[in-house]
């Protein structure tokens, strides 16, 4: 043999189990890679523009900025501008996010977004968003948190609107005494045996399920129907980091108040 057939340094073919290991480790890397990026990166960015959006409704509903549209009047707002605020007390005082209408990839990238097809607040029917579980701001990313009766509140240029989550994995009697905790003897009825008794605070369904956005959920029930009332549907993608399936929260408003003398909804102090 020659001396550099007996040399142990000389280079060896790596055997498969380590190239099979070595492609796991670099998938590994770029996973966090985008995960960091998807959480963390997206975050920031998307903070920037929820900012620049909440600057520019101050400025709409100062009569500063140009093209105002009211959401609770006949017109509805140009796509990407915001027209309202939402707020959750259960995740905290500081959560709130302003709203824009349209809920495309980039419009839900500096926050919630209505449906367009969906009714605006303050008017009968199914006001629906949609908005990010993971990155891009996250604004909903804890909302399988809520409970029935946890508030949600809409804040419009004119008035502050305070919405009930409906009950959630109950029927008959138990239902029932959960819509009593907050709801009115009318809705409560309306939510046991009328025509919102087949609709769930929460659950997850598959992103074909478009009849979560109809007027009153998964019905055929028409916008213009006698006796509806005022919902705001809440969608996002579930599990985290999947677009598998939705994550749907359902809620009844049950109280109206105008924006005057600074006045504000008691619901906004809960926890």
């Amino acid at each position: 043999m020659s001396g550099s057939d007996q040399d142990p340094r000389r280079r060896r073919r790596p055997r498969p189990g380590q190239v099979v290991g070595e492609l796991f480790l670099t998938l590994g890397v770029l996973l966090l890679l985008f995960a960091f990026y998807e959480a963390f990166w997206t975050n920031i960015a998307s903070g920037r523009m929820q900012d620049e959006t909440n600057r520019a409704l101050e400025e709409r509903w100062s009569g500063a900025g140009p093209g105002y549209v009211n959401p609770r009047g006949p017109g509805t707002p140009e796509p990407g501008d915001a027209f309202a605020r939402i707020y959750v007390p259960a995740f905290g005082s500081d959560w709130s996010f302003a709203l824009l209408e349209g809920s495309d990839d980039q419009t839900l990238l500096a926050g919630p977004g209505r449906y367009t097809d969906t009714q605006l607040p303050g008017q009968a029917g199914n006001f629906a968003l949609a908005g990010h579980r993971v990155g891009m701001g996250a604004p909903f990313n804890d909302l399988g948190e809520l409970e029935a009766c946890d508030a949600v509140v809409v804040e419009t240029q004119t008035s502050w609107i305070t919405y009930r989550v409906l009950p959630t994995g109950v029927a008959g009697g138990d239902r029932a005494a959960a819509a009593t905790a907050c709801f009115t003897p009318e809705q409560t009825r309306k939510i046991t045996e009328g025509v919102y008794a087949h609709v769930e605070g929460l659950h997850v369904t598959l992103p074909t399920d478009v009849g979560v956005l109809s007027p009153v959920p998964n019905s055929d029930v028409a916008a213009g129907a006698d006796g509806l009332e005022q919902l705001i549907t809440l969608t996002t993608c579930h599990p985290q980091f999947s677009n598998a399936e939705r994550l749907i929260v359902h809620a009844m408003a049950v109280e109206s108040q105008p924006k005057t003398g600074g006045a504000r909804p008691a619901a906004l102090d809960e926890r």
